[in-house]
């Protein structure tokens, strides 16, 4: 919630929104980045030009692992030019820098090398995440074991979160680590396919993925979309997920399923 506290603060300060191509953008890309360098964290901005305007994906890696099997987690970072997007997807946004903070503060040393990834220009139709996986040499993609996705973490009124499911490529451990996670707790569930966010574009290189969304809100692509839009409960339990099941695939590879 602090985190996104600090993103509605940006937004407010920035014609209430932090669309691609703006300063509302920008700030929110520098306040995450600050906070991984401080943590440790090595950064990357990729940068990308979509209408005429430029964008960034911010890449952060953590020191260690083997770099041959990559557990990948983002979320995109950029709202929809009408609202200032705090649960679309400040929320999932906020719940990866949680868990990206969480490994540093912890000190982990995981087997597997992790990497974190806000995207831009997702709702101008998954830009950022799309140039970032053409910009992968065939070795890269391949060396990328799994991708974590979260979009809107924070919904009100959630009754299910919605876990992909991408058998398509393969993939098993963390559909199931997320299914395992909620249903420990009596929460439903319901799995969907890849598509519709940031998964997509790994999907279509071949790239095995998962994640999970609480649904579409309803303040979606809205000037409402804002910290009043987020329930805190459904934030944590969100953000509480993606860790539990960031730090089960991290310590080991052996069970990755092979790719199709």
């Amino acid at each position: 919630m602090p985190h996104l506290r600090a993103l509605q603060r940006i937004a407010d300060r920035n014609g209430g929104n932090r669309a691609h191509g703006t300063r509302g953008y920008a700030q929110s890309v520098a306040y995450v980045r600050h906070a991984l360098e401080r943590a440790g964290f090595r950064t990357e901005l990729r940068h990308f030009s979509y209408n005429g305007a430029d964008g960034y994906n911010l890449i952060a890696d953590w020191p260690g692992g083997d770099p041959r099997h990559v557990l990948l987690t983002g979320a995109h970072l950029d709202s929809v030019p009408a609202g200032p997007g705090v649960n679309d997807n400040g929320s999932g946004s906020a719940a990866v820098l949680a868990t990206a903070l969480k490994v540093a503060e912890s000190r982990l040393k995981p087997a597997r090398h992790l990497r974190f990834a806000w995207w831009g220009a997702e709702e101008a139709g998954l830009i950022g995440s799309a140039h970032y996986v053409r910009s992968l040499s065939a070795s890269e993609r391949e060396a990328i074991d799994l991708y974590l996705n979260l979009d809107q973490a924070g919904s009100r009124n959630t009754r299910q979160w919605f876990v992909v499911n991408d058998a398509q490529h393969g993939e098993s451990a963390g559909f199931q680590a997320f299914q395992a996670w909620f249903a420990a707790r009596g929460l439903a569930t319901f799995d969907v396919g890849v598509g519709g966010s940031d998964h997509e574009s790994f999907g279509n290189a071949g790239i095995p993925s998962s994640g999970f969304s609480t649904g579409i809100s309803d303040c979606i692509h809205d000037a409402c979309d804002t910290l009043a839009n987020v329930d805190p409960a459904t934030q944590t339990t969100s953000t509480n997920a993606l860790v539990a099941v960031v730090w089960q695939l991290a310590a080991t590879y052996a069970h990755t399923s092979p790719r199709s």
